[in-house]
């Protein structure tokens, strides 16, 4: 009879607390709570809902959390009611359990590498409101030498603005443009002058930046993940033709949407070995 590997993997995000029972690198109960905006409220629904999954055999605590974080240390987050507080030991007080905590980026490109494209060398972005990355260098997580490696969207592509600045600056002017918020898709949908002027922007900016970190990274693949998924392969294709003039490299990777569905908690889970 094969033993089975029972772990607690959290996904702490600014708006969402996901906490899941995972078997064997399947999901199989599930928790989900908006996150809370003040920290003792937070430390309380986490302990519950971890209480309330924990079973016998459970090995421990995976938590994949947005950052920037430090050996178990939350610094400040601008999504998290955290200030330099030590998860990692709070939990692993309370629980008596191991408990790793890492960056969610980090996770999710952690997922992919043993569970969806398994691939040993690639990054992965993930887009939504914000942008973030993880990288995956010989099969294993690259986190740099003080902890705050992953950092994709922090790129620089014009004008002394990166990646993730221009993603929100092209979504706030979508807004004012509109009047109201829409998703990528809304333009695709729309057809129209003014969306298809902006579709071309993003084309752009996705391509430029996708295109510069795979000169970096020479990745075998690189994997989108987040919201932006729900774009579809129309926009996915647009982009993959318009990545060749900015890649010096002679081997361009294929560009794909990750398939997996929980990816943090699964990356989570996985800090656990």
């Amino acid at each position: 009879m094969i033993k089975k590997k029972r772990v607690i993997g959290v996904d702490l995000g600014g708006t969402n607390l996901r906490v899941a029972l995972v078997e064997n690198n399947k999901v199989v109960e599930y928790i989900k709570h908006r996150t809370p905006k003040n920290q003792k409220d937070l430390l309380k629904i986490l302990s519950d809902s971890i209480e309330n999954l924990m079973t016998k055999g459970v090995n421990g605590i995976g938590i994949s959390s947005a950052g920037p974080l430090v050996n178990g240390i939350i610094k400040n987050p601008p999504a998290l009611p955290f200030k330099n507080f030590n998860l990692k030991r709070f939990l692993e007080k309370k629980f008596k359990k191991r408990v790793e905590i890492e960056n969610d980026a980090g996770c999710v490109a952690l997922a992919e590498s043993k569970i969806g494209c398994k691939k040993k060398n690639f990054f992965i972005l993930t887009i939504g409101t914000g942008i973030g990355g993880g990288v995956i260098i010989d099969d294993k997580l690259c986190t740099g030498g003080n902890g705050y490696g992953n950092e994709l969207g922090h790129v620089v592509l014009e004008n002394g603005r990166d990646f993730e600045t221009l993603w929100k600056d092209t979504r706030n002017k979508i807004k004012k443009e509109f009047g109201r918020k829409l998703l990528t898709i809304d333009l695709i949908k729309m057809n129209n002058k003014k969306s298809r002027e902006i579709l071309d922007y993003l084309y752009e900016l996705f391509a430029r930046g996708i295109g510069s970190l795979i000169n970096v990274f020479d990745p075998e693949i690189v994997v989108l993940s987040g919201g932006i998924r729900e774009t579809g392969d129309d926009f996915l294709d647009e982009v993959r033709k318009r990545v060749n003039k900015y890649v010096i490299i002679p081997k361009i990777p294929s560009i794909k949407w990750s398939k997996l569905d929980h990816p943090g908690i699964l990356g989570g889970s996985l800090l656990i070995d």
